[in-house]
């Protein structure tokens, strides 16, 4: 009895010594992840954008509701995805799965080439505009002191990501809570403004007032910007094998997470407008600091460190998740192999890190970055339509998959319409940034073609590959994870023979 005992003993602790990365991630961890990533500097940069395509304040808050809807619909499908293919990548994992390597890869190559790095350039230049605001009250925060502090914010949580993903994990934690805590106190002052009777522009005859004549190319292009904001809902999929019991808690978190998300943007937007005319809020480039002038008075200086501490958990949840991505894809062999590694000890994966670090690093030293907001949101909702599709796909050619959650088919139908629109009345609307948003993406074509199907390389690319490895290897102290077939086998092992 004593022997048995001994080794189940032994087996557990085998087993939590394994150099693997580690469930860590609780449902509270789960619902930061996904709150902590949609929260990040959207909700304080998007309102301008889409208040000037929506044309009115009753349509911009229609299309900040209906961004949260289309969420919605997204996460349920993804929250099947992520049972049925319970791989760390997301978007990439799945559409590998499905539709192959190619198609996989360019999503990788859109992601890791410009989507994520900008995003979170965009978040951090945030930051330091926020936290340098009340020093230059009166003048633009200097060009190079933004990007200085963008950038030692950005090393700092690349350090702490590296060290523990428990820290890792706290700090979104805690963030979340604060950023939350700091739209409470916007919410709440606006509501006071409300009741108090100061809510000219919320009224119906005044809020259906449009600038310009409405057309649904504008109103796509709105859409696009709420997207911007809302960019981050699918981010949990990224680290599904990190997630604990997997197929409870990662739909779970979804279902709470996305809805919370909906109801604060809406009435974010609701109490910027009762103190802030349209005029107002479209002259503004820090809406939030604008609302904290008006209505806090000698206080305003909390609304700028409030946005400043949202937007540095907002970093902290891409740099976690991005990562996790890079670490995905060269686990595919998509990416160089050093890239799968992890730390010996700390069980992280550093060298996927330090890329999306120097990636960002790289775009916030290049210059202007918000113009890359709408290159962004296309590539996010491209990558979104095809992964959902391949929902769709899957459901065809494998029905007898096991699939521990199944939505109705009217949620991925209703998804795909929606997107088919807006995608395409955003290319007629903007196609100089949609047509650019493509070529980003087909860049990845032969990238794809010589890095990975061209398998009969000369010797001396695949020594010098080596070389480069074994370096990074005892640079970053990293080794290849061992893996649990148990827990990295799909949950879809198949009821029958498709």
């Amino acid at each position: 009895m004593e022997d048995k005992e001994k080794r189940k003993k032994d087996k557990n602790s085998t087993k939590s010594d394994r150099v693997t990365l580690k469930k860590e991630i609780g449902l509270l961890s789960a619902c930061a992840i996904i709150i902590g990533n949609i929260i990040g500097s959207g909700i304080f940069i998007s309102p301008k954008g889409v208040l000037e395509h929506a044309g009115s304040v009753g349509l911009s808050l229609i299309v900040w509701v209906c961004g949260g809807g289309i969420c919605v619909l997204g996460s349920m499908c993804y929250a099947e995805l992520g049972v049925t293919i319970p791989k760390s990548g997301g978007d990439y994992s799945y559409v590998t799965e499905i539709f192959g390597g190619l198609v996989g890869f360019l999503l990788l190559w859109s992601a890791v080439l410009i989507m994520y790095p900008t995003t979170l350039a965009v978040i951090a230049l945030t930051f330091s505009n926020y936290v340098l605001q009340p020093a230059f009250q009166i003048c633009i925060p200097p060009y190079i002191a933004t990007r200085l502090l963008a950038t030692i914010c950005v090393l700092f949580l690349t350090w702490v990501n590296c060290s523990s993903v428990r820290w890792a994990t706290r700090i979104q934690d805690i963030f979340t809570v604060g950023k939350l805590l700091a739209l409470a106190l916007i919410i709440v002052v606006g509501f006071v403004q409300i009741f108090r009777g100061h809510y000219g522009a919320l009224r119906p005859a005044e809020a259906f007032e449009f600038r310009q004549d409405p057309s649904v190319g504008q109103i796509a292009l709105a859409f696009l910007q709420a997207s911007f904001a809302y960019s981050g809902w699918n981010f949990l999929n990224y680290v599904t094998e990190e997630v604990v019991e997997p197929r409870k808690n990662l739909p779970l978190a979804i279902y709470i997470s996305i809805p919370m998300v909906t109801l604060v943007y809406t009435m974010t937007n609701i109490a910027y407008f009762s103190s802030m005319t349209p005029e107002e809020l479209l002259a503004s480039n820090a809406v939030a600091v604008t609302f904290g002038e008006k209505l806090l008075g000698m206080f305003s200086w909390v609304m700028p460190i409030s946005v400043a501490l949202s937007t540095f958990g907002g970093i902290n949840g891409y740099l976690f998740t991005s990562s996790r991505l890079c670490f995905s894809g060269a686990r595919e062999g998509h990416l160089p192999y050093l890239l799968a590694m992890i730390h010996l000890k700390n069980c992280t994966p550093i060298p996927a890190l330090l890329v999306c670090c120097i990636a960002t690093v790289v775009i916030l030293c290049i210059g202007e970055t918000h113009n890359l907001i709408n290159y962004v949101s296309f590539i996010n909702y491209l990558s979104y339509g095809v992964t959902i599709a391949g929902l769709l796909y899957l459901r065809k050619t494998k029905p007898n998959l096991a699939r521990p959650i199944k939505v109705n088919m009217l949620v991925p139908i209703s998804y795909m319409i929606f997107w088919a629109v807006l995608l395409g009345f955003s290319l007629y609307s903007e196609p100089v940034v949609c047509g650019l948003g493509m070529v980003i993406m087909l860049t990845g074509v032969p990238v794809y073609l010589v890095g990975v199907r061209w398998k009969d390389k000369p010797k001396w690319i695949y020594n010098l590959l080596e070389r480069i490895t074994y370096m990074g290897q005892k640079v970053c102290y990293v080794v290849f994870p061992q893996e649990d077939s148990l827990e990295t086998e799909p949950l879809t092992a198949s009821k029958a023979t498709d």
